[in-house]
C-alpha cells in the first residue's frame, strides 16, 4: 500500500471533529488514567501523572482545533500548553495519530509518534517509547499502522512500514521491524512472537 492509498483509507474517522467529540475522547482519556483528574497537590508536588494528563488533554484541543481549520487565540493556547508540556514530559505524540483512550505512563526518556503512524483505540505508551518514520524513495513517512488496545513497554522502538493488530503487548526495549498479528505477546530485538492469546 503506497502512503497516499495509506492516508485515503485509514483517515481518522475517529478524528475530533466537534466540542462533543472533544469531551467523549477526553473522558476516554481520563477513564484510562483511573477516572481521577490530577489535583492541585499533584501539580505543587510535581507529580509525573499532573503533566502527563495535561498533555493528553493539550493534545486533544490541539485536534480539535486543527480538525475544524481554526487557528485563533485558542488554538495558539492549547498548541503552546502542547508543545511547552511536551518539553517538561519529554513527549511529542503527533496530532492525530491516536484513537481515544490514550494513557502514557512515566517521564523519562523521549517518547515519540510520528505524523505517519496511525494507532486505534486504548493505546499506552511509556517512557522511551519511539514510534518512527523512515523515508521511501519519494520521501513520504511510510504508514505504521497499530490497532487498538496495544501496550507498548518501556523503550519500545517501531520502525518501517509495520502493522501491528489488536490486543497486543510488547515488551520492554523491544525493536519492531515485521508486523504482528493479533493477540500476540512480543519481545526482543528484532521483537517475535512469544505466545498468542486467546
Amino acid at each position: 500500500m503506497d502512503s497516499k492509498q495509506y492516508y485515503q483509507t485509514t483517515d481518522l474517522v475517529n478524528m475530533i471533529k466537534t466540542k462533543s467529540d472533544l469531551q467523549e475522547w477526553l473522558a476516554h482519556d481520563l477513564a484510562r488514567y483511573g477516572d481521577e483528574k490530577p489535583t492541585i497537590a499533584d501539580r505543587i508536588l510535581h507529580n509525573e501523572k499532573w503533566y502527563l494528563w495535561q498533555y493528553v488533554k493539550a493534545l486533544r484541543h490541539v485536534e480539535y482545533h486543527m480538525n475544524k481549520g481554526r487557528r485563533g487565540l485558542l488554538f495558539y493556547w492549547w498548541w503552546y500548553r502542547y508543545k511547552h508540556l511536551g518539553a517538561h514530559t519529554r513527549c511529542k505524540v503527533s496530532p492525530n495519530t491516536t484513537g481515544p483512550g490514550l494513557v502514557i505512563f512515566h517521564i523519562g526518556d523521549y517518547t515519540g509518534v510520528k505524523p505517519s503512524a496511525r494507532i486505534g483505540k486504548n493505546c499506552t505508551l511509556r517512557a522511551g517509547v519511539v514510534i518512527g518514520r523512515r523515508f521511501d524513495e519519494t520521501g513520504d513517512g511510510l504508514p505504521i499502522i497499530i490497532g487498538d488496545n496495544v501496550n507498548f513497554g518501556l523503550g519500545v522502538k517501531v520502525f518501517g512500514q509495520i502493522t501491528i493488530g489488536n490486543n497486543v503487548s510488547i515488551g520492554a526495549n523491544s525493536v519492531v521491524t515485521h508486523d504482528i498479528p493479533d493477540n500476540a505477546v512480543v519481545g526482543g530485538i528484532p521483537a517475535k512472537v512469544i505466545r498468542k492469546e486467546e
